[in-house]
């Protein structure tokens, strides 16, 4: 049986409710341009918002990782990856938290106790040890060399101030040689295999640090790491995760894994995380902005390693592989079932294009080629025309030509940091995600929603949205400019409403119900059968994850700044909410 059936069985079977992976593209959170962990959809809920399910959930959850997309290559980093969890939303706590990995662990995926050692928090001058975690720990049979006790690494909190508080992590011992007695955590040959995160403080701007009333437990495991773990690899690659995957690669290239892993790895990752950005509902294409910019670089990484393979890059390599990748997690994830021409059809124009784009850089490189090749001018080639170093080297060899390796390795270097930098701002969001001003941008997405329903056309449907403390961008389906008379009349209602009042009520009902009760949403696939329904007045009613303020009048005076188009049948505002 697979790792996510069996960990989805455990917990449903101790009262766990499994609630349904959310899309890699997260909706109407500008703070992150993937989901990257498990807890991440879970935001409203962590911070108090009644969950439709219960307080004891369970899923596995499509997350994606781009920070780490330079050490795509090596034999454990991916850049998406299945991220199990059970959450307790003030519920149970550490004991039964802690139970149950055990159980989990040792009775369901037999994992010998001798091969196991836990970290807790060691505890500072704000916070005391955490005593209960070690207590449960030596109760079920965990040897006290083997439990140890850190600072940095146990404790947990998502950005500068919100919920917070200590962890314990599980490792398991991969490596034939002799278990060591006492468990050093910096010792390699020791792996995390998964993470109990007890949120019971609260930490204020000042730094202040109180005990919550309501304690949450988030657990997290990686399924790609597990499976490697117990099927005894040491290279995730050659875990059953991936063994299809690679295995095509390996046919269509002639080539042995053997001979040439970095090259597979990059092109199987690559392509798999390109699968599901494509497949996501929320229609991302390849582009040289936010989640489209990171869909053409896999793509175009993976090309490249393609080409570096020998595969015939005008063949439909990249068909095969992604219909195997299809083949493996349809059954798991229905957006792949549903889309598969669309991630055919984006894998294949990307191809198309960057293959335009490699003849340029050819013609770029023939320009420069008189003399030896700066860095900059290296950098340029494989920053614009996606021309790997090594091709820049393989071809300046045959002319007679130096390339200045070191200075290309500098200015790779510094874009990396101005990448990692960029998307550490994008990543920065956790718990403290949801500003009061954010909050208040989410309602008025549903005010305008309602508004050009009566304004322009009942007709129009929202199509994404993208909101930050400073704005909201908002898309949404319609066949014409919107009028100047159409703007006015949008940002009067919406401001009409403002004024009234009208209470933002919340309900919670099956979605069959939801829809027959005139409720909006923009992917019904997406949605759990219990969701959650947002009214406001008698004019506005959507499924929605929140979060919203609880009245009308709390907003600000609402005002279009611009309205333009964003693709075919589809229109953009962008709106402000100035302070009265």
């Amino acid at each position: 049986m697979n790792l996510k059936d069996l960990f989805i069985d455990f917990f449903v079977s101790k009262g766990h409710k499994q609630i349904p992976s959310a899309p890699v593209v997260p909706e109407n959170d500008p703070s992150v341009l993937f989901n990257t962990a498990g807890m991440q959809p879970l935001i409203p809920y962590l911070m108090g918002q009644t969950h439709p399910y219960g307080t004891r959930l369970c899923d596995y959850q499509k997350c994606i990782r781009t920070n780490d997309l330079d050490n795509i290559g090596d034999t454990y980093h991916h850049t998406f990856f299945e991220m199990l969890g059970n959450w307790s939303l003030g519920d149970y706590f550490k004991k039964e938290a802690i139970n149950w990995s055990f159980e989990f662990l040792t009775k369901v995926l037999n994992i010998p106790v001798e091969r196991l050692a836990v970290t807790v928090f060691k505890g500072n001058d704000k916070i005391p040890f955490d005593k209960e975690s070690h207590d449960i720990w030596l109760s079920l049979g965990i040897n006290e060399k083997r439990i140890a006790r850190t600072e940095k690494d146990n404790f947990w909190i998502a950005g500068e101030t919100g919920p917070c508080g200590p962890d314990t992590e599980m490792f398991y011992f991969r490596s034939d040689d002799e278990i060591p007695d006492v468990f050093d955590p910096e010792d390699e040959r020791w792996v995390e295999i998964w993470n109990d995160v007890f949120m019971q403080y609260y930490k204020d701007e000042n730094g202040n640090i109180t005990e919550l009333p309501k304690k949450n437990v988030d657990t997290g495991m990686g399924l790609e790491r597990v499976t490697a773990v117990l099927e005894g690899v040491k290279d995730n690659y050659e875990s059953s995760v991936w063994k299809d995957i690679i295995k095509e690669i390996e046919d269509i290239s002639s080539i042995s894994y053997k001979d040439n892993p970095e090259s597979m790895r990059i092109i199987a990752d690559h392509i798999r995380t390109s699968v599901f950005i494509s497949a996501d509902y929320s229609g991302i294409k390849p582009s040289n902005v936010g989640q489209g910019y990171i869909l053409r670089r896999l793509i175009r990484r993976a090309i490249r390693h393609a080409k570096k393979l020998g595969i015939d890059i005008n063949s439909n390599w990249e068909e095969r592989v992604a219909l195997k990748i299809i083949n493996q997690y349809e059954n798991y994830y229905n957006e792949l079932k549903e889309n598969k021409n669309i991630v055919l059809e984006v894998l294949k124009n990307e191809k198309i294009k960057f293959n335009r784009t490699l003849e340029k850089g050819l013609r770029e490189f023939e320009k420069v080629s008189n003399k030896d090749i700066d860095g900059i001018t290296a950098f340029h080639l494989f920053d614009t025309y996606g021309f790997p170093i090594e091709l820049t080297e393989e071809l300046a060899s045959e002319r007679g030509i130096k390339v200045d390796i070191e200075g290309f390795k500098n200015k790779f270097k510094e874009h990396q940091e101005l990448s990692r930098t960029a998307s550490q701002g994008q990543f920065k969001g956790g718990l403290g995600g949801h500003s009061e001003k954010e909050t208040m941008y989410h309602t008025a997405t549903h005010l305008l929603n309602a508004a050009l329903k009566q304004t322009v056309s009942k007709d129009v449907h929202q199509k994404g949205s993208n909101i930050t403390e400073e704005r909201m961008r908002f898309d949404f389906s319609c066949d014409h400019k919107l009028t100047d008379e159409e703007k006015k009349n949008t940002e009067d209602l919406v401001n009409k409403w403002i004024s009234e009042g009208h209470e933002v009520k919340i309900e919670e009902m099956k979605k069959e119900e939801a829809i027959n009760s005139g409720a909006e949403c923009m992917f019904i696939e997406k949605y759990p059968d219990i969701v959650t329904v947002y009214s406001i007045g008698d004019f506005s009613r959507e499924l929605c994850g929140g979060p919203h303020v609880k009245n009308t009048n709390e907003l600000p005076h609402f005002k279009i700044v611009k309205e333009e188009a964003s693709s075919a049948g589809v229109r953009r505002i962008k709106a402000i909410l100035e302070e009265k």
